[in-house]
């Protein structure tokens, strides 16, 4: 009995490979919906069902092959941490940071201000007294250099990251621009 290089080796590997890509393309489909880019979203949909019902097609033209199952598999769970690896380097969208802090924040609010990110600042009442609110619209791209400000001039500060899906003006970073999403509106 001669083994079967293609059987066992290529194919499999070929349908590990497709599943990457299917997977990876389908991860950054999703988070382009949920960010409400209609353009891109359904052209990506398309490609990753492609080449899904390629590797879905490879699978049952060898249901024998149990290789296949397992590249099948390992693809999948390849394609999901290759997917939100892409994502995050491409660091699509705008979020909302929101830092809380009991230490004064005149030091924080005047480095932001010359750095240049807009912020609004507030005082509020916490459970252990009296706090700053300061809340920031910012790229994603920008939020970990946002972040460590924060934690250089006021470490320790509390702080929460929500992700935007429609900014309408606002003072923004001067090497950012605000986008505007109309996909919200009536009859769009």
């Amino acid at each position: 009995m001669e083994f079967d290089m293609f059987a066992y080796v290529w194919l499999p590997l070929m349908i590990f490979v497709a599943r990457i890509c299917d997977v990876t393309i389908g991860t950054l489909r999703i988070i382009l919906v949920s960010k409400g880019h209609k353009g891109l979203a359904p052209l990506l949909g398309f490609v990753e069902v492609f080449i899904w019902i390629i590797a879905m097609g490879q699978i049952m033209g060898n249901l024998d092959n149990f290789i296949c199952y397992l590249f099948y598999a390992a693809g999948f769970a390849a394609g999901n941490y290759i997917g939100m690896l892409v994502e995050e380097r491409i660091a699509l969208g705008i979020v909302g940071l929101r830092v809380i802090t009991a230490k004064p924040a005149d030091l924080l609010i005047e480095i932001l201000t010359e750095k240049g990110y807009g912020l609004t600042n507030m005082s509020a009442n916490g459970t252990q007294g009296p706090v700053s609110v300061l809340f920031m619209t910012v790229s994603r791209k920008k939020l970990n250099n946002l972040i460590k400000l924060v934690n250089e001039y006021n470490a320790g500060a509390f702080y929460t990251v929500e992700d935007i899906r429609l900014v309408n003006k606002g003072v923004f970073n001067r090497n950012q621009k605000a986008r505007r999403n109309f996909s919200l509106r009536k009859g769009k």
